[in-house]
């Protein structure tokens, strides 16, 4: 096993093989957790990968057997700054109301 050091160069890519969906679901089942939905950021550390995450709904899986805290950390910080502005800020939706009339 290997562990992250100062020098551990960490990088995100978007899943977009069939390699890299295996390599996601290999990341579920370490993790015992499903597979994500929708995109997936894929998170690697000296080239091996060790995190995935949803930019759907933000699920995370990692590999259980490496130190990933850091890497789950900047994933979800990934995922955020995807998400489209309108889903971070949750507005009241606005009705249209009628206008009132003085009394006659």
């Amino acid at each position: 096993m290997s562990s992250m050091s100062t020098s551990s160069t960490i990088a995100m890519r978007a899943a977009t093989t069939d390699s890299d969906e295996r390599i996601v679901h290999k990341l579920a089942v370490l993790d015992s957790a499903a597979d994500p939905a929708g995109p997936v950021v894929i998170a690697l550390v000296d080239g091996r990968p060790v995190a995935a995450a949803s930019l759907t709904d933000g699920a995370v899986v990692a590999d259980p057997f490496e130190p990933t805290a850091d890497v789950v950390e900047l994933l979800q910080g990934r995922v955020a700054a995807s998400a489209p502005a309108a889903a971070r800020t949750r507005r009241r939706p606005r009705f249209a109301l009628p206008r009132l009339r003085p009394a006659a």
